[in-house]
């Protein structure tokens, strides 16, 4: 009889039987209540698909508190409808309007392959890639993609995704009367730290020695030498 070969270990499996069997039980009571209350984030957190950014980290935050959408580049498509039916804006209004958030993040982050491919050329099967691509161009400076244009293009493309969310009729309202704050993040990697859009000084700032996490409404974005960045 030939020789069996062995089953390899299914890792996946046997995260998902961990957490039945050690995280699930510490925390029962608190999924049960979210079944029985319903949820009721108080935060949208509009995130790039990229692994290394794990927004339960940063945030110190639990299941419950986050509604989160995750996209390439972490980009907000227009209020229109321009791009095609897009899941990123029907969460951005379920969230403002059935779940009456109060609070909307943008994180962008450093090494960004969507930013980078901004600059490069897309494969020529990635149709919907390369389309899905041009909500960052805004973005774009004209200069050779160094180290330091792509952390600048991914700073401006969190701002150019913040101006569009001003766009959406139920976020302008809210912004303009109180009851939602925008908040543009871009987390640097290989420090752990985020820094957070300061509209009073018109830049990022490290949260470390931040004095808030960010607010708008967001004006045209003025850089250090004196380019405004519009969408």
């Amino acid at each position: 009889m030939p020789a069996s070969h062995p089953v390899a270990p299914d890792e996946l499996l046997a995260r998902l039987q961990q957490f039945h069997s050690d995280y699930f039980p510490l925390h029962q009571q608190r999924f049960q209540d979210l079944v029985a209350q319903g949820q009721h984030p108080k935060t949208l957190f509009i995130g790039c698909s990229d692994s290394r950014l794990v927004p339960y980290l940063l945030t110190g935050t639990g299941p419950g508190e986050l509604f989160m959408v995750r996209n390439v580049g972490a980009f907000v498509p227009p209020y229109d409808g321009s791009h095609g039916h897009h899941g990123t804006a029907a969460a951005i209004e379920f969230a403002v309007l059935s779940l009456e958030v109060s609070r909307i993040i943008v994180c962008g982050h450093s090494h960004c392959g969507a930013i980078k491919a901004l600059y490069d050329e897309v494969p020529a099967e990635a149709h919907n890639l390369a389309r899905w691509l041009d909500l960052g161009r805004g973005a774009v400076l004209p200069v050779q993609p160094s180290h330091e244009a792509l952390r600048r293009t991914e700073q401006r493309a969190v701002v150019l995704q913040l101006e569009r969310l001003m766009d959406y009729p139920m976020v302008r309202a809210r912004v303009a009367d109180g009851r939602i704050s925008l908040h543009g993040w871009h987390y640097v990697i290989e420090e752990g730290e985020v820094h957070v859009f300061d509209v009073q000084h018109g830049g990022f700032v490290a949260a470390s020695r931040a004095q808030c996490s960010g607010t708008g409404p967001y004006p045209p974005y003025v850089e250090h030498d004196g380019q405004v960045l519009c969408d």
